[in-house]
Protein backbone atom coordinates (compact mmCIF):
# COMPACT_ATOMS: atom_id res chain seq x y z
CA UNK A 1 0.00 0.00 0.00
CA UNK A 2 1.41 3.09 -1.17
CA UNK A 3 0.90 6.47 1.09
CA UNK A 4 -0.21 9.42 -0.64
CA UNK A 5 2.01 12.52 -0.52
CA UNK A 6 0.12 15.12 1.84
CA UNK A 7 -0.42 18.62 0.95
CA UNK A 8 2.52 20.71 1.24
CA UNK A 9 2.38 24.03 3.31
CA UNK A 10 4.89 26.81 1.90
CA UNK A 11 6.68 28.36 5.23
CA UNK A 12 7.92 31.99 4.84
CA UNK A 13 11.30 32.34 7.02
CA UNK A 14 11.05 36.08 7.08
CA UNK A 15 7.70 35.63 8.86
CA UNK A 16 8.07 33.00 11.61
CA UNK A 17 4.97 32.14 13.52
CA UNK A 18 6.84 31.65 16.74
CA UNK A 19 8.10 34.17 19.23
CA UNK A 20 11.64 33.71 20.09
CA UNK A 21 12.52 32.04 23.47
CA UNK A 22 13.99 35.54 25.35
CA UNK A 23 11.00 37.60 23.55
CA UNK A 24 7.93 35.49 24.87
CA UNK A 25 9.39 35.34 28.09
CA UNK A 26 9.42 39.56 28.10
CA UNK A 27 5.62 39.49 26.42
CA UNK A 28 4.53 36.93 29.07
CA UNK A 29 6.02 39.39 31.96
CA UNK A 30 4.13 42.24 30.44
CA UNK A 31 0.89 39.97 30.15
CA UNK A 32 1.21 39.10 33.59
CA UNK A 33 1.21 42.97 34.79
CA UNK A 34 -1.84 43.14 32.65
CA UNK A 35 -3.50 40.53 34.07
CA UNK A 36 -2.85 41.70 37.71
CA UNK A 37 -3.72 45.20 36.71
CA UNK A 38 -6.65 44.07 34.72
CA UNK A 39 -8.37 42.17 37.73
CA UNK A 40 -7.41 45.45 40.07
CA UNK A 41 -9.81 47.54 37.90
CA UNK A 42 -12.61 45.16 37.68
CA UNK A 43 -13.02 44.47 41.25
CA UNK A 44 -13.12 48.07 41.78
CA UNK A 45 -15.93 48.76 38.80
CA UNK A 46 -18.17 45.57 39.31
CA UNK A 47 -17.58 45.36 43.42
CA UNK A 48 -17.20 41.88 43.20
CA UNK A 49 -13.74 40.25 44.22
CA UNK A 50 -12.38 39.77 40.76
CA UNK A 51 -8.86 37.71 39.27
CA UNK A 52 -7.12 37.36 35.91
CA UNK A 53 -4.55 35.00 35.28
CA UNK A 54 -2.56 35.00 31.70
CA UNK A 55 -2.29 31.27 30.17
CA UNK A 56 -0.17 31.42 27.40
CA UNK A 57 1.13 34.26 24.75
CA UNK A 58 1.74 33.13 21.58
CA UNK A 59 1.88 34.14 17.88
CA UNK A 60 -0.93 33.30 14.95
CA UNK A 61 -1.77 34.45 12.02
CA UNK A 62 -5.20 35.92 11.98
CA UNK A 63 -6.88 33.18 10.25
CA UNK A 64 -5.97 30.63 12.66
CA UNK A 65 -6.70 33.00 15.62
CA UNK A 66 -10.35 34.10 14.32
CA UNK A 67 -10.94 30.30 13.41
CA UNK A 68 -10.04 29.51 17.13
CA UNK A 69 -12.92 31.75 18.03
CA UNK A 70 -16.53 30.40 19.01
CA UNK A 71 -18.88 31.85 15.84
CA UNK A 72 -20.31 34.11 18.59
CA UNK A 73 -18.68 35.92 20.66
CA UNK A 74 -18.18 39.86 21.59
CA UNK A 75 -14.89 41.22 19.99
CA UNK A 76 -13.96 44.89 20.99
CA UNK A 77 -11.98 46.05 17.85
CA UNK A 78 -8.93 48.47 18.56
CA UNK A 79 -7.51 51.13 16.20
CA UNK A 80 -3.95 51.25 16.75
CA UNK A 81 -1.94 54.70 15.57
CA UNK A 82 -0.75 54.52 12.31
CA UNK A 83 -1.66 50.48 11.76
CA UNK A 84 -4.29 49.32 9.49
CA UNK A 85 -5.15 46.42 11.01
CA UNK A 86 -7.01 46.46 14.39
CA UNK A 87 -6.17 44.89 18.04
CA UNK A 88 -8.91 42.67 19.60
CA UNK A 89 -9.92 41.77 23.33
CA UNK A 90 -12.27 39.07 22.91
CA UNK A 91 -14.49 37.45 25.74
CA UNK A 92 -17.61 35.64 25.75
CA UNK A 93 -20.66 37.72 25.95
CA UNK A 94 -22.47 36.10 28.92
CA UNK A 95 -19.26 37.01 30.51
CA UNK A 96 -19.54 40.69 30.03
CA UNK A 97 -23.55 40.34 30.69
CA UNK A 98 -22.38 39.04 34.32
CA UNK A 99 -19.98 41.75 34.84
CA UNK A 100 -22.92 44.70 34.14
CA UNK A 101 -25.34 42.79 36.51
CA UNK A 102 -22.71 43.09 39.33
CA UNK A 103 -22.28 46.92 38.13
CA UNK A 104 -26.04 47.54 38.16
CA UNK A 105 -26.27 46.27 41.15
CA UNK A 106 -27.75 42.52 40.42
CA UNK A 107 -26.14 39.02 41.49
CA UNK A 108 -24.75 38.64 38.25
CA UNK A 109 -26.98 36.23 37.59
CA UNK A 110 -27.80 36.38 33.55
CA UNK A 111 -28.97 34.18 30.56
CA UNK A 112 -26.22 31.86 29.30
CA UNK A 113 -27.65 32.55 25.68
CA UNK A 114 -24.68 34.61 23.51
CA UNK A 115 -26.46 37.79 22.12
CA UNK A 116 -25.59 40.93 21.31
CA UNK A 117 -25.29 43.88 23.84
CA UNK A 118 -27.86 46.80 24.12
CA UNK A 119 -26.75 50.28 23.54
CA UNK A 120 -26.44 50.53 27.34
CA UNK A 121 -24.67 47.11 28.30
CA UNK A 122 -22.37 48.50 25.14
CA UNK A 123 -21.59 51.76 26.81
CA UNK A 124 -20.92 50.00 30.34
CA UNK A 125 -18.41 47.35 28.68
CA UNK A 126 -17.33 49.74 26.78
CA UNK A 127 -15.91 51.84 29.80
CA UNK A 128 -14.41 48.79 31.48
CA UNK A 129 -12.64 48.17 27.99
CA UNK A 130 -11.13 51.71 28.40
CA UNK A 131 -10.11 50.96 31.72
CA UNK A 132 -8.27 47.97 30.36
CA UNK A 133 -6.61 49.76 27.78
CA UNK A 134 -4.73 52.65 30.12
CA UNK A 135 -3.64 49.07 32.34
CA UNK A 136 -2.71 47.93 28.98
CA UNK A 137 -0.57 50.83 28.39
CA UNK A 138 1.02 50.64 31.72
CA UNK A 139 2.32 47.06 31.49
CA UNK A 140 3.73 47.01 28.34
CA UNK A 141 5.55 50.22 28.56
CA UNK A 142 7.75 50.98 26.05
CA UNK A 143 6.76 48.09 23.94
CA UNK A 144 3.36 49.12 23.20
CA UNK A 145 4.80 53.05 21.45
CA UNK A 146 1.24 53.62 19.54
CA UNK A 147 -2.07 55.43 20.41
CA UNK A 148 -4.47 52.46 21.02
CA UNK A 149 -8.29 53.29 21.44
CA UNK A 150 -11.54 51.28 20.98
CA UNK A 151 -12.95 51.15 17.74
CA UNK A 152 -16.52 49.25 17.78
CA UNK A 153 -18.04 45.86 18.83
CA UNK A 154 -18.48 42.57 16.97
CA UNK A 155 -19.98 39.39 17.80
CA UNK A 156 -19.25 37.22 14.58
CA UNK A 157 -15.83 36.28 14.71
CA UNK A 158 -15.91 35.24 11.36
CA UNK A 159 -17.05 38.48 9.92
CA UNK A 160 -14.92 40.86 12.15
CA UNK A 161 -12.05 41.36 9.76
CA UNK A 162 -9.84 42.64 11.96
CA UNK A 163 -6.40 42.30 9.94
CA UNK A 164 -6.05 40.55 6.75
CA UNK A 165 -5.85 36.49 6.84
CA UNK A 166 -1.80 36.25 7.13
CA UNK A 167 -1.38 38.97 9.08
CA UNK A 168 0.75 37.66 12.17
CA UNK A 169 -0.88 38.53 16.21
CA UNK A 170 0.65 37.76 19.16
CA UNK A 171 -2.09 36.54 21.03
CA UNK A 172 -2.30 36.32 25.09
CA UNK A 173 -5.06 34.21 26.66
CA UNK A 174 -6.41 34.99 30.24
CA UNK A 175 -8.97 33.44 32.68
CA UNK A 176 -10.74 36.04 34.07
CA UNK A 177 -12.37 35.37 37.36
CA UNK A 178 -15.83 37.64 38.77
CA UNK A 179 -17.16 36.29 42.00
CA UNK A 180 -18.07 32.73 41.35
CA UNK A 181 -18.25 33.26 37.23
CA UNK A 182 -14.96 31.90 35.53
CA UNK A 183 -14.62 33.44 31.24
CA UNK A 184 -11.33 32.80 29.33
CA UNK A 185 -10.20 36.14 27.40
CA UNK A 186 -8.29 36.52 24.71
CA UNK A 187 -6.35 39.79 23.15
CA UNK A 188 -4.65 40.21 20.03
CA UNK A 189 -2.34 42.58 19.07
CA UNK A 190 -0.95 42.80 15.48
CA UNK A 191 3.09 41.70 15.62
CA UNK A 192 4.05 44.57 14.10
CA UNK A 193 3.08 46.97 16.82
CA UNK A 194 5.01 44.97 19.26
CA UNK A 195 8.20 43.06 17.78
CA UNK A 196 10.26 46.04 16.32
CA UNK A 197 10.23 46.98 20.19
CA UNK A 198 11.24 44.03 21.44
CA UNK A 199 15.12 43.38 20.38
CA UNK A 200 15.42 46.66 22.79
CA UNK A 201 13.18 45.18 25.21
CA UNK A 202 15.98 42.13 25.31
CA UNK A 203 19.11 42.63 23.04
CA UNK A 204 21.15 39.86 22.63
CA UNK A 205 24.81 39.75 20.83
CA UNK A 206 25.95 38.15 18.19
CA UNK A 207 28.43 34.63 18.24
CA UNK A 208 31.22 36.23 16.70
CA UNK A 209 31.31 39.08 19.84
CA UNK A 210 31.48 36.86 22.14
CA UNK A 211 35.35 37.08 23.22
CA UNK A 212 34.90 40.49 23.46
CA UNK A 213 31.91 40.68 25.96
CA UNK A 214 34.23 37.84 28.15
CA UNK A 215 37.00 40.20 28.16
CA UNK A 216 34.72 43.06 29.25
CA UNK A 217 33.31 41.09 31.76
CA UNK A 218 36.33 39.93 33.08
CA UNK A 219 37.99 43.35 33.33
CA UNK A 220 34.82 44.42 35.47
CA UNK A 221 34.88 41.76 37.66
CA UNK A 222 35.74 42.76 41.49
CA UNK A 223 38.77 40.77 43.12
CA UNK A 224 40.26 40.88 46.32
CA UNK A 225 44.02 42.03 46.52
CA UNK A 226 45.79 41.60 49.45
CA UNK A 227 49.55 42.41 50.87
CA UNK A 228 51.42 39.70 52.62
CA UNK A 229 54.99 38.74 54.13
CA UNK A 230 56.98 35.66 53.17
CA UNK A 231 55.08 32.59 54.40
CA UNK A 232 57.10 31.28 57.42
CA UNK A 233 57.39 27.16 57.93
CA UNK A 234 56.69 25.97 61.47
CA UNK A 235 56.01 22.27 62.07
CA UNK A 236 52.37 21.79 63.69
CA UNK A 237 53.37 20.83 67.02
CA UNK A 238 54.73 24.36 67.41
CA UNK A 239 51.63 25.57 65.66
CA UNK A 240 49.42 23.76 68.42
CA UNK A 241 51.31 24.55 71.44
CA UNK A 242 50.88 28.65 70.56
CA UNK A 243 49.35 30.60 73.10
CA UNK A 244 48.91 34.25 74.28
CA UNK A 245 52.53 36.63 74.68
CA UNK A 246 54.64 33.70 72.35
CA UNK A 247 56.60 35.28 69.81
CA UNK A 248 56.52 34.04 65.76
CA UNK A 249 59.79 34.87 64.23
CA UNK A 250 59.17 35.92 60.20
CA UNK A 251 61.61 35.42 57.73
CA UNK A 252 60.96 38.40 55.98
CA UNK A 253 63.93 40.63 55.86
CA UNK A 254 63.19 44.43 56.99
CA UNK A 255 64.15 45.79 53.76
CA UNK A 256 62.29 43.66 51.17
CA UNK A 257 59.20 44.28 49.71
CA UNK A 258 55.99 43.10 50.84
CA UNK A 259 54.28 40.68 48.01
CA UNK A 260 51.26 41.58 46.87
CA UNK A 261 48.84 38.91 45.74
CA UNK A 262 45.64 38.79 43.73
CA UNK A 263 43.36 36.25 44.60
CA UNK A 264 45.77 34.25 46.48
CA UNK A 265 48.46 34.40 43.31
CA UNK A 266 51.50 36.50 43.94
CA UNK A 267 51.29 39.21 41.51
CA UNK A 268 53.63 42.16 42.37
CA UNK A 269 55.75 43.49 45.34
CA UNK A 270 54.98 46.68 47.37
CA UNK A 271 56.77 48.56 49.95
CA UNK A 272 54.32 49.92 52.95
CA UNK A 273 53.50 53.11 53.40
CA UNK A 274 50.22 55.09 54.46
CA UNK A 275 47.17 57.30 52.86
CA UNK A 276 45.54 59.99 54.91
CA UNK A 277 44.50 57.65 58.36
CA UNK A 278 44.84 54.44 56.21
CA UNK A 279 47.46 52.53 55.65
CA UNK A 280 48.19 52.06 51.37
CA UNK A 281 50.97 50.14 49.62
CA UNK A 282 53.50 51.55 46.87
CA UNK A 283 53.91 48.78 43.84
CA UNK A 284 57.56 49.34 43.16
CA UNK A 285 57.74 45.97 41.02
CA UNK A 286 55.60 43.60 38.98
CA UNK A 287 56.04 40.19 37.98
Amino acid sequence: MVERPGNAVVYDFRRPTTLAREHARVLELAFETFARQWGTQLTAKVRVLSQVTCRQVLMFSYDEYAAALPSTTAMVLLSIEGVSAKAVIQFPTSAALTWVSFMLGGRGTVDVEERKFTQIEQELVRRLMDDALEDLRYSLGALLVRKVAVDGFQYNSQFAQAAATSDLMIVASFDIKVGESIAVATLAIPSEVLLPQLGDANPTSAVADAPRSMRAQIVSAPVSVSLRLEPAMVRPSAVLGLSVGDILPIPHPQHRPLEVAVEGTHFAHAALGSHGSRLACVVVATD
